[in-house]
């Protein structure tokens, strides 16, 4: 059975609810996760709505920078974000996505900081540009 528990990555969503949880719903955070370590199950959502069990509702920026996934998070009543979403994508689909392989390729040599979530027993290792004050508004 752990054979198999080792097989099955959590997914992008659970490791966002579980890091926006367990840091107790700050007001914004901004991280990077390794695309290996989880399934993407957002893919192709760039600007959107993250709404928690609390009633806690988040605004994600979100973009596949390989070898990462980043989230950007900011705590705000919910809104409709299918324009900008559909503006995202198109951004990156006319720029083929070059931009962001950079960005990730750089974030490689940039992380200062590294934090674990538990996600159903699994130990998700996030990274960050810098240490974040949990409670800070900027």
């Amino acid at each position: 059975m752990t054979i198999l528990r080792a097989l099955v990555k959590p997914k992008a969503s659970e490791v966002l609810t579980a890091y926006l949880k367990q840091t107790g719903e700050p007001p914004w955070t901004s991280y990077f996760v390794k695309l290996k370590d989880v399934e993407n199950d957002q893919h192709g959502m760039s600007h959107f709505n993250w709404t928690l069990d609390s009633g806690a509702n988040y605004h994600i920026l979100r973009a596949g920078c390989y070898p990462y996934l980043k989230y950007h998070c900011s705590k705000r009543p919910y809104q409709d974000l299918r324009l900008e979403d559909t503006f995202f994508r198109f951004l990156k689909i006319i720029n083929l996505g070059l931009p962001l392989l950079f960005y990730g390729i750089a974030a490689t040599q940039l992380i200062k900081h590294t934090e674990i979530v538990d996600v159903n027993g699994h130990k998700i290792q996030i990274f960050f540009l810098y240490k974040e004050d949990k409670g800070s508004m900027y």
